[in-house]
């Protein structure tokens, strides 16, 4: 399927998703599902097939609560699996794409006056996301909602930079990954403005494997703090790089999803598609 048709596909997706938790406790079927987006359920089940790469029923399988704190209490996923058993597979872990250089004092300071940025809008199974990039890497990833200004977005963090539309190969290896595509992709440099303190939380947050959570609290410990649960929220909910830097595989203890700063409803859909992702490809291996 073609990204651009993925892309569209994640708008019917994401509200069957919200109708879903919305009436949870009706048990809704796939035939309500469908009437509320408007599709016959034969059409409705082949969409999020082709979308997630299972069905509806162990879509939700992934995105409950007692999935959720299955895999917080152990965790291990299929994931661990593969790697355990020395099988390759193309969700290999971010930390062997990604290379982290933080901005220099000054360009911290500056609000990025001294850089030229190349920004393009790509498609993802998420929807379209803006990729920003200076000359030393990634430097910002957004998913877009509709209509949503992303001339904001592309300002927020460097109000003072020079911001030239165009698409480069590094944005195209970014869009590989978010298709499941990543293999034969050199590594990412990420160019970061961050405190040391959000640098040492981002990095923590590229070691949780695809198909795996964390709560806030592991990862307090993982970076040894394990009194600073708070802080490391702050420092996630200011994470600049969507997907890439994957914060949407920390949640709360309880198993209970929480929030994302690109949608609550994103980071359900971006939980639930990656344990399909990694099932499937570790069936295939296997």
């Amino acid at each position: 399927m073609d990204n651009a048709k993925t892309s569209l596909n994640y708008t019917r997706i994401a509200k069957a998703i919200t109708f879903i938790i919305d009436h949870h406790k009706q048990q809704p079927d796939l035939d309500d599902i469908a009437e509320h987006i408007h599709l016959s359920t034969f059409h409705f089940q082949r969409l999020f097939q082709e979308w997630a790469g299972t069905t509806p029923k162990k879509f939700l399988q992934y995105i409950s609560l007692s999935h959720a704190k299955k895999i917080l209490k152990h965790h291990n996923s299929i994931a661990d699996t593969v790697h355990t058993l020395g099988l390759s597979s193309s969700s290999r872990l971010h930390e062997l794409f990604v290379k982290i250089e933080s901005m220099t004092p000054a360009e911290y300071k500056n609000g990025g006056a001294s850089l030229f940025i190349h920004y393009s809008i790509q498609e993802s199974p998420f929807g379209q996301v803006i990729i920003s990039s200076t000359a030393k890497g990634i430097c910002q990833i957004s998913f877009l909602e509709e209509n949503e200004n992303y001339k904001q977005k592309l300002t927020s963090l460097f109000p003072k930079a020079t911001f030239i539309e165009q698409t480069e190969p590094i944005h195209q290896d970014v869009t590989k990954i978010l298709n499941s595509a990543n293999k034969n992709i050199s590594p990412i440099n990420i160019h970061l403005k961050g405190t040391p303190f959000q640098l040492k939380v981002w990095e923590a947050l590229l070691k949780i494997p695809n198909g795996q959570l964390r709560s806030y609290g592991d990862i307090a410990r993982s970076i040894q703090q394990p009194t600073a649960s708070r802080a490391v929220g702050t420092a996630i909910g200011n994470n600049p790089l969507a997907y890439l830097i994957p914060c949407h595989r920390v949640i709360q203890a309880s198993g209970i999803i929480g929030g994302y700063m690109w949608n609550p409803i994103r980071k359900t859909a971006l939980i639930g598609w990656e344990n399909a992702q990694t099932i499937r490809e570790s069936d295939e291996t296997i």
